[in-house]
């Protein structure tokens, strides 16, 4: 009798395992939660940022940072993401989208514009982390200023 083997889903569960990471941590930010946000990175993680220190070095660093910023973010808060790409191996993957707050004070300036934000992961210890992390917004290179839009 021959037995039939099914091929190996592996990129399909690496995907939904990575795209899991990627709603886990969300919820976490909109719950203020650093603790839980912070588990998702590895702690050599290497960030960059849309706003000053522009490179961060390691997560218990970027912990401070998010401990700095979340007080400015809205008291309370949803996420937007647009556009998600997740690319996924076996033990390393990367992922791109857009993404936005959305709160109950539609006015406040956290709310006004849409992130780009492109993660590299990687599988530690059978587990998805953040090792890399690059956020921005677009500028006008005319003003040097910052665009902030809600239509990306």
């Amino acid at each position: 009798m021959v037995q039939k083997i099914a091929a190996p889903k592996t990129k399909v569960n690496n995907k939904a395992a990575v795209r899991k990471v990627i709603d886990n941590f969300m919820a976490a930010l909109c719950s203020k939660d650093v603790k839980s946000m912070m588990s998702h990175y590895a702690p050599d993680a290497v960030l960059y940022d849309a706003k000053p220190p522009f490179q961060v070095r390691g997560a218990i660093a970027w912990r401070h940072v998010w401990e700095a910023c979340l007080p400015f973010f809205p008291p309370s808060f949803q996420v937007e993401i647009k556009d998600l790409v997740i690319h996924a191996g076996t033990d390393v993957a990367l992922s791109h989208y857009l993404f936005r707050l959305i709160g109950t004070e539609k006015d406040h300036p956290a709310a006004q514009t849409w992130m780009r934000t492109t993660t590299g992961f990687k599988k530690i210890q059978g587990k998805w982390k953040i090792v890399h992390e690059h956020g921005s917004v677009p500028f006008n290179p005319h003003t040097l200023q910052a665009q902030f839009t809600l239509e990306p």
